[in-house]
């Protein structure tokens, strides 16, 4: 156990896993616990929390966890009251929900759309609406937005949906920061390219290689200059820097967790 963020009370939304391992939620949220931490772990599915829960006591750490669809705001509000009510404050918010539907405007139904900027981007602005207030009122706290290199490059299909809603967390979380810097509020982006997280074997393998992991698994590989594909603990550990007081003089930027993909021409 570390003590970066000891003592502090981190809301982070997005905290189960589409399957067993490292999730970038769950691994935000143990990493955090690891580091000193009370974790408020939200999440749409009761089972998706099971194994961040576990992982947590294993620590000896301290975790809440709580159901909303973050695409609500009614389930939103509820969500940050609810965190307020045990712990009192909001030290550190972590937007981390999100997830993809390939297709262009041809492809892409409008409901499909719809669905995309709701859940990849409406999701991050409502968790910044509710608890920013508090923040404000409390003279400071550090918000971390997921977004994907799908929002600044090209990844290899077409999701325009999703990419469109990635690249503008990316701009929300710059206008956040330079709105509430005098607040002692900072924003920032962690920007993961494509990482072998649960996510993988659990949907995108049916979606972009006929159920064929290692066929896929190999198809982003190749796109990475490193020799190996980064998990949700990489993603977890600019996470969590960001979020730390080692991070206080960063804001209004974004940490790019690719491997050196989205540097590459080809």
């Amino acid at each position: 156990m570390g003590d970066r963020l000891q003592g502090k009370i981190a809301l982070v939304s997005g905290a189960g896993s589409a399957g067993p391992g490292w999730g970038n939620g769950r691994a935000i949220a143990y990493r955090f616990a690891q580091e000193g931490a009370t974790v408020f772990a939200a999440d749409l599915k009761p089972e998706a929390l099971t194994e961040t829960v576990e992982r947590i006591d294993e620590l000896g750490g301290t975790v809440r966890t709580h159901l909303a669809d973050v695409t609500k705001f009614d389930q939103v509000q509820e969500m940050v009251d609810t965190c307020l009510a045990e712990f009192g404050r909001i030290d550190i918010l972590v937007n981390n929900v999100g997830g993809s539907k390939k297709g262009g405007p041809v492809e892409l139904s409008e409901t499909d759309w719809n669905a995309q900027i709701d859940y990849n981007l409406k999701s991050v602005y409502l968790g910044c609406k509710a608890v920013l207030p508090h923040m404000i009122a409390q003279n400071g706290g550090a918000i971390v937005n997921l977004s994907s290199t799908s929002g600044i490059r090209w990844t290899g299909s077409a999701q325009v949906g999703y990419a469109s809603a990635k690249a503008g967390i990316i701009q929300l979380s710059r206008v956040v920061a330079l709105q509430h810097a005098q607040q002692n509020i900072r924003c920032n982006t962690v920007v993961p390219g494509q990482m072998h997280t649960p996510m993988v074997e659990a949907r995108l393998a049916g979606q972009r290689a006929s159920g064929d992991v290692d066929t896929l698994l190999a198809q982003r590989q190749a796109r990475i200059p490193l020799p190996f594909m980064g998990t949700g603990i990489d993603t977890a550990n600019a996470v969590l820097f960001l979020a730390s007081d080692e991070a206080r003089f960063i804001t209004a930027t974004e940490i790019v967790v690719d491997g050196g993909m989205s540097a590459r021409c080809d």
